[in-house]
């Protein structure tokens, strides 16, 4: 049984993120269905790593087996996430706003919405919750340590629903991270491009910190 009560992890985009994700979740007992936007057949080698407890799909097939969903795909392709298969589940957001990748979104350079609120509003029967956006693809596999280890490494989580961020929190633990609640999904800007708290190794006491020196949009 995995810390979690769940049993399927799965993953619409399956890159770097998304593929050493799946590497802790198959580590820790977890069944993963892998997609990407080129095919499943494209995916072939990862599967192959991954072993017997995964597979690969469409994005939608991947959405519609997963107790939960990692949503790790280029900001710019977030409206083709499959809706429908994901009504009543959590779905983890890995993105961060790239403009040089993503094209200008105005209202992201206007402060007016985060790109975790635009998947929320994209995904109207799902929980979405912001998690390992801010941190390094190859510190996932390599920086983890068991609950309780001095100066465990500890990632922000944010989103509305305070049942699927302790589900999401759940993970973490299990993969080897404290979660620190930085609020709801308005406040996920906090942890993303630029910001004090992005990209740097931070333990549960200096996260808060890190968010408040975010300031202000």
């Amino acid at each position: 049984m995995t810390a979690t009560g769940l049993s399927t992890i799965g993953f619409i985009g399956s890159g770097n993120i998304g593929g050493q994700l799946a590497r802790l979740a198959v580590a820790h007992g977890y069944d993963v269905v892998v997609s990407n936007s080129r095919g499943p057949e494209t995916l072939a080698a990862l599967v192959a790593e991954l072993g017997p407890q995964a597979r690969a799909a469409t994005p939608e097939e991947a959405a519609a087996a997963g107790d939960l969903v990692v949503v790790t795909v280029p900001l710019k392709a977030y409206e083709a996430v499959p809706a429908a298969p994901l009504a009543g589940k959590i779905v983890i957001d890995t993105n961060n706003y790239y403009f040089e990748r993503d094209g200008r979104i105005p209202v992201l350079d206007a402060g007016e919405a985060t790109v975790s609120g635009l998947l929320q509003a994209h995904l109207p029967g799902a929980s979405v919750v912001k998690a390992f956006n801010n941190i390094m693809a190859a510190d996932l596999t390599t920086t983890g340590s068991p609950a309780g280890s001095a100066d465990r490494r500890a990632l922000p989580i944010a989103g509305d629903d305070a049942a699927a961020k302790a589900t999401v929190a759940t993970l973490l633990d299990e993969f080897g991270f404290d979660a620190v609640d930085a609020g709801g999904l308005d406040d996920s800007w906090r942890f993303e491009r630029d910001r004090p708290a992005y990209v740097v190794r931070m333990n549960a006491a200096e996260i808060p910190a890190k968010l408040a020196a975010a300031g202000e949009r």
